[in-house]
């Protein structure tokens, strides 16, 4: 069958507008259609929605339509003939509180519907009864496999949820944890092959084409699931396997029993990248986890590095690798006081396993006497105890006593902790090796309004 074009999101009023942004902004490549002389905004603006709608369910798009579910169902039915040729389709109230799939079983519908319904915090309306009753949807397999035989399918499923077991032969992981009821010695039969065969009666046969797999390098945020972007909740939800340092591949979960789960040492990145990228070679798709941005201070450059490398494997050149952005620990931090860093700024880790700790003192140095705002990343560690207190000393040659200084600890996660103090004051004592901290520049301003206290720093530099 032929892959699908570009999804087509349906707005037919202003107000449905900021939903179907949100959902543009789950999926990469969407297109944004808007009714003409009711949406501003939109990438194209359509004279009719009827028409338009059927033009792009006859490209062959996912159609997702901000509108009553009955709307779609009558534009589309002149339309209707073979359910396993159809796109994807599905309708979404305009307030974002319904995610409906309509058509596309057999297409992703469901998948596309979890992913809208992650982008808007509601749980999509899913109907489908083999996939409710088993976890499994058997027409529409996960990358990798083909169903050989979906002419077959109706008749099998409707056999298992009279309850008849099946016995499932070959390598097929997305089936071990489903809720099919499994006897070696059935009739009915799932058969997973390497190549093409006739299948036989009662049978559904798979054949597995690995071909390239995905490595989606992804930023977690700070810490909680409400600060993650929905493309990165999508490709944790879709994952196969996920890696990363052991704390952050337990803060990425809730996982299904059938996604495998690589944890390993904060100190092992080049390894880790190494192994991510041989498993998205074997097919698999594969999600390497870092804790806020993935290419700040994270695993993307280990990644970049293990790619460019002179042992790079030729197999990792056909992988599918996908960078995807998250909220670093800086902007969480700033987020919490206000806009300390308003104007430029540098961010830095005080860490030196990766440099020396003479180019920590140089950098500081340069960017102390630029007025750079400063966000520090790893200010500290039971290793080197003593080298905040020598970056402190820096910082004190080139700024006032009272510069603003935020001590944000475990922002965004349990036990968040947060500080404002100024730089006369600012100790190591105050500081461990899960916090970050912003140092204002000289134009950095502190103030307090009703019970909170808020920190800036202007704009404009004069």
């Amino acid at each position: 069958m032929a892959e699908l074009g570009r999804p087509a999101i349906f707005a037919l009023n202003a107000v449905s507008l900021a939903t179907a942004q949100r959902l543009q902004a789950a999926l990469p490549g969407a297109e944004l259609f808007g009714l003409e002389g009711r949406v501003v905004g939109a990438d194209r603006t359509i004279a009719n929605f009827g028409d338009a709608l059927r033009e792009a369910y006859s490209a062959d798009r996912p159609l997702i339509a901000l509108c009553a579910a009955g709307i779609v169902i009558r534009a589309l039915a002149p339309l209707l003939q073979s359910k396993r040729a159809e796109p994807p389709v599905l309708a979404v109230a305009e307030d974002g509180s319904a995610v409906v799939p309509l058509l596309g079983a057999t297409r992703g519908v469901n998948d596309l519907a979890r992913t809208l319904g992650a982008a808007l915090e509601t749980a999509p309306a899913i109907t489908t009864t083999g996939e409710l009753r088993f976890g499994v949807n058997l027409l529409n397999p996960p990358a990798g496999y083909k169903l050989l035989n979906p002419g077959d399918a109706k008749t099998f499923v409707s056999e298992l949820l009279t309850g008849r077991p099946v016995q499932v032969d070959g390598d097929a992981p997305w089936l071990e944890f489903s809720g099919l009821a499994v006897d070696p010695s059935a009739r009915l039969r799932i058969a997973i092959v390497d190549s093409s065969v006739e299948p036989g009666p009662g049978e559904l046969v798979y054949l597995h084409t690995p071909g390239p797999g995905r490595l989606a390098v992804v930023g977690l945020g700070p810490g909680g699931a409400a600060q993650r972007t929905p493309e990165v909740a999508a490709e944790l939800r879709d994952a196969t396997d996920i890696l990363g340092y052991r704390t952050y591949v337990e803060m990425a979960g809730p996982f299904r029993p059938d996604q495998r789960l690589h944890a390993s040492d904060n100190r092992q990145e080049l390894d880790r990248a190494r192994a991510a990228l041989d498993l998205a070679a074997e097919g698999r798709r594969v999600v390497m986890v870092s804790s806020g941005d993935p290419g700040v201070f994270a695993m993307a450059a280990a990644v970049m590095e293990a790619l460019s490398g002179a042992d790079a494997a030729p197999p990792w050149a056909d992988v599918d690798l996908a960078i995807l952005p998250g909220i670093t620990a800086a902007m969480a931090t700033a987020a919490r006081v206000g806009a300390p860093l308003g104007h430029d700024f540098a961010v830095m880790s005080l860490s030196d396993n990766l440099k020396s700790w003479e180019t920590i003192e140089t950098r500081l140095a340069a960017a102390a006497e630029a007025d750079f705002v400063l966000a520090l990343y790893n200010p500290i560690s039971k290793a080197r105890p003593h080298q905040l207190e020598a970056a402190i000393a820096i910082l004190r040659r080139h700024r006032a006593p009272h510069t603003p200084v935020v001590i944000g600890r475990d922002v965004g996660r349990p036990g968040e902790s947060l500080a404002v103090t100024s730089l006369a004051d600012l100790s190591s004592e105050m500081v461990d090796s899960r916090s970050t901290l912003i140092v204002g520049s000289s134009r950095t301003t502190r103030f307090a309004m009703g019970n909170r206290e808020w920190v800036f720093t202007p704009r404009f530099y004069r």
